[in-house]
């Protein structure tokens, strides 16, 4: 049995702009149960920022005692600095074969699902690991 993208992707994708600053990441990472944002501009898909990359930006000091006004300006960059671009994606129509060898290509966790340049959802390697032990 095959077992379609479009079977299991998420559908509820969080957008973010490209010159959001990370205090609006920071914002959707603490409120949310989810690892990966789109970034997008003028409704395109740019990048990927993934709460990995969000962390490794931070100051390590942020909340901390020692927390200085140059360790909190890190919360000011925009997401265009952080994320990683030209993402690799794949159609709802691929099946999750195609998309775990993807995602072991690249060495990444999640792609993007568009459908004839529209973002129509995201699938991760949770999705993925889901969708093997179900079938």
């Amino acid at each position: 049995m095959t077992i379609l993208i479009a079977e299991i992707m998420s559908t509820r994708v969080v957008t973010i702009d490209m010159d959001d600053r990370l205090t609006v990441v920071k914002e959707i990472f603490d409120a949310a149960p989810f690892h990966h944002l789109l970034v997008i501009e003028e409704s395109k898909l740019q990048g990927v920022l993934s709460e990995r990359d969000y962390l490794r930006t931070l100051s390590p000091n942020i909340g901390a005692i020692n927390e200085t006004e140059r360790d909190n300006e890190t919360l000011q960059r925009r997401a265009h600095q952080v994320m990683s671009r030209d993402p690799v994606t794949i159609s709802p129509r691929k099946n999750i074969k195609q998309a775990s060898q993807l995602m072991l290509q690249h060495e990444i966790g999640c792609l993007p699902v568009l459908d004839n340049g529209t973002i129509v959802g995201i699938i991760t390697w949770k999705d993925l690991l889901r969708a093997f032990s179900q079938s």
